[in-house]
């Protein structure tokens, strides 16, 4: 039963990174067909996340109430119809909807994979299944681009999706055939509707104020109120029977704070730097997209690779630990980067993508690991939606931070080394941002 189940949370968490990614290589196809701006078509993967990351929570807490496995089938059959309906979009706001809706039902599984795998995984094999799981979103990173832009070449951007589209039917008979068992938390009569609106409303506009900050007059003020109705929230919840969010957890439970902390930082550090290098592979030392996406492809590797035998590790050792050393050994990666860039080397490169990647690897499954088990068996679903909603919004970071610095301008300097001097400066960043990382990763006991 546990392979079974593994399997399937395992087919499920390939789905989205492949998505975005093979996504990736259809969007200049898409601006053609569409008449779109490069604005317009980021809405196509922009409204997936955002989508996902004002429901996680509340479908994390509706899901103790009416059944993990439930949200779960229901999410991946969300997930297959959406794909579906996208093949028939005949205009870009058709499109960025079916996306939306994708990102709801993709919400569902988030809120309750990581939760079913540490109820039926017992504790002294968890590692090893969140290895296995983890190396399979970087083998859906690995394989995205090359299938995305193979299907888009060959056959059409819809493509993409009806392939999605069967992988999610797939994914969904697999849940119904191979999820027996039914899992409930919450059999309080009521839940907290009015902290999910709080909650909804803060996320979507520091969201997309964030993803505007540059290009929209208003995005600073709608941040400001983004922020301050947040903090409304967290005051609500503190006061509510039942809420959305246990704010006492974050506050006494410290190994779970913290863990949620790293992660943020790591997703923050490390999301944006593939699109800074392919950028610096191909605006900077002329290198086609084919000859970029093969040399990029040596750091998902070495993570796909090594993440089952870090999550073993972590069953045997302690995971904290494991994840303190995954973040140094990223600040080495992200700062070798950032000191080597102007020696426009491939050599110096490559040795850094392994390094980074062995870093990801070290991280990534110890520190879920860490997340599940420093809290109790009721707040399983909880735990799996503030990871997601994390990574989510450390993914948000990492683009807004990203294209605040590649916006400078330098006086006297040609566009090439404007570009040179602002992807120094970012990797600089994020090395800082891994390094920082270090210490709630260290701290947690």
């Amino acid at each position: 039963m546990e392979r079974r189940v593994l399997f399937t949370i395992m087919l499920t968490s390939f789905l989205t990174p492949f998505t975005g990614s093979a996504l990736n290589l259809a969007l200049p196809s898409l601006g053609a067909e569409f008449g779109a701006s490069p604005a317009s078509l980021g809405w196509v993967l922009g409204s997936f996340l955002l989508a996902a990351i004002v429901v996680l929570l509340p479908f994390g807490k509706l899901a103790d109430r009416y059944g993990k496995r439930r949200f779960f089938i229901m999410g991946n059959g969300i997930f297959a119809l959406t794909s579906l309906a996208a093949c028939f979009a005949t205009n870009l706001p058709l499109l960025i909807a079916a996306r939306a809706a994708q990102g709801i039902g993709s919400a569902m599984t988030f809120a309750t994979s990581m939760s079913i795998l540490t109820l039926v995984i017992p504790k002294e094999r968890r590692g090893w299944a969140m290895g296995w799981n983890v190396a399979v979103v970087y083998t859906g990173l690995t394989l995205g681009p090359a299938a995305g832009g193979f299907l888009n070449y060959y056959y059409g951007w819809q493509s993409i999706f009806v392939v999605l589209s069967f992988l999610g039917g797939i994914a969904f008979l697999a849940a119904r055939h191979f999820l027996q068992e039914e899992w409930y938390e919450d059999s309080s009569p009521q839940w907290d509707k009015k902290g999910a609106v709080l909650y909804g409303g803060a996320i979507l506009l520091v969201i997309y104020s964030l993803s505007q900050l540059l290009a929209e007059p208003l995005a600073p003020a709608l941040l400001c109120a983004g922020l301050l109705l947040f903090a409304v929230f967290i005051r609500y919840e503190r006061h509510t029977e039942n809420p959305l969010l246990p704010v006492s957890l974050l506050f006494t439970n410290r190994p779970f704070s913290l863990s949620c902390l790293a992660a943020l930082l790591n997703y923050c550090a490390t999301f944006a730097t593939s699109l800074l290098l392919s950028l610096y592979l191909q605006s900077i030392l002329g290198l086609t997209s084919r000859s970029a996406g093969l040399i990029l492809l040596a750091q998902p590797i070495i993570m796909a690779s090594l993440s089952p035998l870090m999550g073993k590790l972590s069953d045997k050792y302690s995971p904290t630990k494991l994840a303190a050393l995954g973040m140094a050994v990223i600040t080495i990666g992200l700062g070798g980067f950032a000191l080597t860039v102007h020696n426009l080397s491939l050599y110096l490169l490559i040795p850094m993508l392994i390094i980074t990647g062995t870093g990801f690897a070290l991280f990534a499954a110890p520190n879920n690991n860490a997340i599940m088990s420093s809290v109790e068996k009721k707040h399983y679903s909880l735990a799996a939606s503030l990871l997601s909603t994390t990574r989510l919004f450390g993914q948000v970071l990492s683009v807004a931070i990203m294209n605040l610095i590649l916006s400078l301008q330098w006086a006297d300097c040609a566009p090439r080394e404007i570009l040179l001097q602002n992807l120094q400066i970012a990797l600089l960043c994020f090395a800082l941002f891994s390094a920082a990382g270090v210490i709630p990763a260290k701290a947690r006991k």
